[in-house]
C-alpha cells in the first residue's frame, strides 16, 4: 500500500464460505436504496436475526453424487457474488469487518436471490481471484488494497467479471473496475469551495511526502484556481515532529494566508496544529480531509477547535454501528460501511438481472446515483465514485455539521 493511497483507519480460505439470508419471505424489496427506505432497513432490522442460523440444510440424497470439479455447484436461483478481502494476516480486522457488514446488509435487505462467497486475499490475491472466477461468480466485491485490485483485474477482466473495489486509489479505476472508496481529492475540493464561499482567498498547505501528498497538492492547486483564489505556499513534511515544525516555519514566507490545508490523518493534524499557530498563523482557518472523520481524538484537541473538514455524513452510519456492536460485541471499522453499501447497490441492480447472465455493468453508471450508509453516490464512467459530502467543524468534544451534504446530484 502506497503512502495513504488506500486509507485504512472468522477467517475463510480459498475453500470459501457462502452467506445467504435465512428468512424465506418472498416479498420483493423494490425501493431499498431510497432515502426513506434505507434508514428503516437499518433501524427496523435490529429486531431480526442478523446472521444465518447455522449452515444450509443438507441436500437430499441422490443415487449418484455429482463429480468433484473444484467449483461451486450449479445454482439456478442465486446470483453468485464473490467477496475478496483479507481474512487473515495484518489486515484481517478490517477485512472481517467488511465481511460482517455484507452479511448484515444481505439479511437487512432479505435478498433471496444473492449468494455471496468469501475469498481470503491474504493467502494470495491471484489465487483468490482465479478461484472466484472459476466458481462462476459474476461480480467481485473487493479487494481492499490498490495493488490487489490490479492483480484481481488481470484475472477478472478477461472473464468479463466487473469489480466493485473498496480502494480509494483513482489510478486503478476504469475498464470495469469501480471504486467504492472515498476519494481524498473530493473532500479537498469540497472544503476549499466552502472556505472560498466564506470569503477566504489566500490558501496554504501542509502535505506529507509521498503519493498522497503529491495528489493532495495537485488537487489544492486546481481547486483554489477554479474557485478564484490564490495558493501562497505548499510545504511538505515527513511524519515526525521535527519535520512538521520546520515545514510550518516556511509556510508564511510568501505572505499571510486565510486558510491552511492540513492534508493528513487526525493524528498528524493534532501534532501539526500547534506548530501552525506558533510559527505560521494564529488566525488562519485550518482545513482537513475526510481522513479526519475516523479520528476519535481530534475533537478533544484544543488546537483543532474551529477547524473545518469535508466527509460523508455519519447519520445513517451511527445506526449501523450500533447494530453492528450489538451483534458482534465490538465497533466496526469505519471503512466497513463500504461493504454494506456494496450489497445495497448489488441488490438494487439484481432486481432486473437474470440469474446466470453477466452482471449489467451499465446500470452502475446511472446518473441518478445510489443511496447508502455514506449518503448519495454515483459512479462516473471512469469507475471513480462521486459522493455528496458535508462540511463539519471541530468543536469542543464533537464534530458539528455546518454545511449539509446535497441530497442528490
Amino acid at each position: 500500500m502506497n503512502a495513504m493511497t488506500d486509507s485504512l483507519c472468522v477467517g475463510q480460505d480459498e475453500k470459501s464460505s457462502t452467506t445467504t439470508p435465512t428468512d424465506q419471505t418472498r416479498r420483493s424489496r423494490r425501493n431499498v436504496l431510497k432515502h426513506a427506505g434505507l434508514a428503516s432497513v437499518i433501524f427496523l432490522a435490529g429486531c431480526e436475526t442478523v446472521v444465518p442460523r447455522g449452515a444450509e440444510p443438507p441436500p437430499a440424497p441422490t443415487p449418484t453424487p455429482p463429480p468433484v470439479t473444484g467449483n461451486l455447484p450449479t445454482d439456478q436461483t442465486h446470483h453468485r457474488i464473490a467477496l475478496l478481502v483479507p481474512l487473515s494476516g495484518k489486515n484481517a480486522g478490517v477485512g472481517q469487518s467488511l465481511a460482517n457488514a455484507t452479511t448484515i446488509a444481505l439479511l437487512d435487505t432479505k435478498a433471496q436471490n444473492i449468494r455471496m462467497t468469501s475469498y481470503d486475499t491474504a493467502k494470495g490475491v491471484t489465487a483468490a481471484a482465479r478461484k472466484a472466477v472459476s466458481d462462476g461468480n459474476k461480480l467481485i466485491i473487493g479487494p481492499l488494497l490498490s495493488d490487489n485490485v490490479v492483480a484481481t483485474a488481470n484475472i477478472a477482466r478477461p472473464a468479463g467479471v466487473p469489480i466493485l473495489s473498496f480502494s480509494n486509489d483513482a489510478g486503478v479505476a476504469g475498464n470495469n473496475v469501480f471504486l467504492l472508496g472515498h476519494i481524498p481529492s473530493q473532500s479537498i475540493n469540497r472544503v476549499v469551495g466552502y472556505a472560498k464561499s466564506k470569503g477566504m482567498n489566500r490558501f496554504a498547505a501542509l502535505v506529507p511526502n509521498g503519493v498522497y501528498g503529491q495528489r493532495a497538492s495537485s488537487t489544492l492547486l486546481r481547486s483554489v484556481k477554479d474557485a478564484g483564489g490564490t495558493v501562497v505556499s505548499i510545504q511538505n513534511f515527513n511524519r515526525d515532529s521535527k519535520s512538521v515544525e520546520a515545514a510550518t516555519k516556511k509556510l508564511a514566507q510568501n505572505g499571510s494566508f486565510d486558510a491552511v490545508l492540513l492534508a493528513d490523518n487526525g493524528t498528524m493534524a493534532i501534532k501539526a496544529a500547534p506548530y501552525i499557530r506558533k510559527n505560521a498563523s494564529g488566525t488562519a482557518k485550518i482545513l482537513g480531509t475526510d481522513l479526519w472523520n475516523t479520528s476519535s481524538n481530534l475533537a478533544g484537541a484544543p488546537a483543532m477547535r474551529g477547524a473545518w473538514f469535508a466527509s460523508v455524513s455519519d447519520n445513517l452510519y451511527r445506526q449501523y454501528a450500533t447494530k453492528y456492536r450489538n451483534r458482534y460485541g465490538r465497533a466496526p471499522f469505519r471503512l466497513s460501511s463500504l461493504g454494506y453499501d456494496s450489497v445495497l447497490l448489488t441488490v438494487k441492480v439484481a432486481q432486473n438481472w437474470k440469474v446466470g447472465t453477466p452482471f449489467p455493468i451499465k446500470q452502475l453508471t446511472d446518473s441518478g446515483g445510489f443511496i447508502g450508509l455514506d449518503g448519495v453516490f454515483r459512479f462516473r464512467r471512469n469507475g471513480i465514485s462521486e459522493r455528496a459530502l458535508e462540511v463539519q467543524e471541530v468543536r469542543s468534544g464533537s464534530f458539528t455539521v455546518i454545511d449539509p451534504a446535497p441530497r442528490g446530484f
